[in-house]
């Protein structure tokens, strides 16, 4: 049997992994609101919601913007009555950080885009999210505490720890009303944040992650998890 349709919303959908979501949910029917922070440059996303009208709507939204989440969230109800998949996918890493020249503005930004944003978009929509739904936080395998990486990336990894903490947070605030929370890692996708030497493609990325997210339920509530459903080290 095909899957129910399901009210969807994607951050981040103008390109990579965000575009990618946006593509499979329609494929699987389901309806679909896109956010991003510049609609009229998402020529694909524009594309996408000319084929699918009244499926596909695009909304602007900056997360790590406390202004724009607030005018999203008053603005949503025009478009979908509720929602039952979010996915908080936006996400920002800074290349080519060195030891003694990290700066405050960068670490800051990522924190504001990474974790910051995803907890309080996802605080702000509560009252739209459907009771039984699932909100997807794409972190990273270089969250991992358990991981012993070289210095690299370290507003990114922060910023992505923070979000798993975000995860925990929110999927004990949300058990209540049945709705599950889970921090999932892409594994390492050929996008541009990923860069040419990743391993896998956008299409083969999110074909695993929706069978994990199609399997998200309260016990599965506020764990990390690969993209073929197995438990990641905190």
């Amino acid at each position: 049997m095909a899957p129910s349709p399901r009210r969807s919303l994607v951050t981040g959908a103008n390109r990579g992994l965000g575009l990618e979501f946006v593509r499979q949910l329609l494929a699987r029917g389901d309806r679909v609101v896109a956010a991003c922070r510049h609609p009229g440059r998402a020529t694909e996303l524009n594309h996408l919601a000319g084929e699918h009208p009244g499926r596909l709507h695009v909304l602007p939204l900056d997360v790590a913007d406390e202004k724009s989440r607030t005018a999203f969230a008053h603005e949503l109800p025009l478009v979908a009555d509720g929602i039952d998949l979010l996915v908080n996918n936006a996400g920002v890493l800074h290349s080519g950080e060195r030891w003694g020249s990290v700066t405050a503005a960068t670490l800051e930004d990522s924190l504001r885009t990474n974790a910051v944003g995803p907890f309080l978009l996802t605080q702000v929509l509560a009252p739209q999210l459907a009771d039984g739904g699932t909100v997807a936080n794409l972190s990273s395998m270089m969250s991992s505490l358990g991981d012993d990486p070289d210095f690299h990336s370290p507003s990114y990894r922060i910023s992505k720890t923070a979000l798993n903490m975000a995860t925990r947070m929110l999927a004990k605030a949300l058990a209540p009303r049945g709705i599950s929370v889970i921090a999932l890692c892409p594994g390492w996708v050929l996008t541009d944040m990923g860069g040419s030497g990743a391993q896998i493609s956008a299409n083969e990325s999110v074909a695993a992650l929706l069978g994990v997210i199609e399997a998200a339920s309260p016990a599965r509530s506020g764990g990390f998890y690969d993209r073929f459903g197995a438990a990641m080290a905190w």
